[in-house]
């Protein structure tokens, strides 16, 4: 099925040829323009520029066949070109075919029949040749899209890397503020988990592994521990005595909740305070 009527354009200087050539195609759905010189093939293809098909003779005073669809072929690269001449000269058919880019090169006298299927190939030839000039743009495009994506993916990954790294080492700096603190802090999350632990925590909670974080309080605490932990949650502030590892130390407790969402317990041991 065409996308649009198909134009053809007969370049000849007998006029009965180009009766005979409308005669051939009066019942095919094509439009067809008629003139007698290449002169005027080329003006018509300046004034109608979306021409399927150019069907030229050979042999023309003036600009010769040849000639004319070099031209065709320079200025309109991807109208079909046709040479349609009684000339039989091998040579001449040859140079036709490499200067003008020539499809097919039909002897006068022609066969009707013949002269149709070349047409109608030559039809689907253009159209076939139009949607893979629009594949290949097509294809640009997406590829321009999706480069246009990769790169901002690459940006995006940088960005959350350097995003990551600054975090990475605020938390790191962070740790070493709280590993220099005197006392002992402990961090433990809404259920139960602990997820932090300064050095002086770990020193004095951590007595037979290397660390307590990660581990579960009901597990890694004594039963004073944990019922201190569940009062700080009752009454959000508390502070106390408890005995670790034969040592009395002041503990205090606050219930922590931050706007982002984030909730735990903050312990605060000090051995000599």
């Amino acid at each position: 099925m065409m996308e649009e009527r198909v134009r053809i354009l007969f370049v000849d200087d007998e006029k009965n040829v180009l009766k005979s050539l409308e005669r051939v195609f009066l019942d095919e759905d094509y439009e067809i323009i008629t003139v007698t010189s290449g002169e005027k093939g080329l003006d018509i293809l300046e004034k109608e520029p979306l021409i399927h098909l150019v069907i030229s003779d050979y042999r023309m005073p003036g600009i010769n066949g040849v000639d004319f669809l070099r031209k065709v072929y320079e200025r309109w690269p991807d109208t079909v070109r046709i040479v349609l001449s009684g000339y039989a000269d091998t040579g001449a058919v040859v140079s036709a075919i490499n200067e003008g880019r020539i499809y097919k090169f039909i002897p006068k006298p022609w066969n009707d029949d013949e002269l149709k299927g070349t047409i109608s190939n030559a039809i689907e030839r253009y159209f076939l040749a139009q949607k893979n000039q629009q594949l290949t743009r097509d294809i640009a495009e997406r590829n321009i899209e999706l480069e246009k994506l990769n790169n901002n993916l690459e940006k995006m990954v940088l960005d959350r890397t350097s995003e990551l790294m600054f975090q990475n080492k605020v938390l790191a700096r962070s740790q070493n503020i709280l590993d220099a603190l005197p006392i002992a802090v402990v961090g433990i999350d809404s259920d139960g988990l602990i997820v932090q632990c300064n050095r002086k925590g770990i020193e004095l909670l951590s007595r037979d592994q290397p660390s307590i974080i990660g581990n579960d309080r009901i597990n890694a605490f004594t039963k004073e521990m944990n019922d201190f932990i569940e009062r700080v949650g009752e009454e959000k502030h508390l502070s106390g005595k408890l005995e670790i590892a034969g040592t009395e130390v002041e503990i205090k407790g606050i219930l922590m909740k931050h706007d982002d969402g984030q909730e735990g317990v903050i312990l605060v041991f000090c051995e000599r305070c």
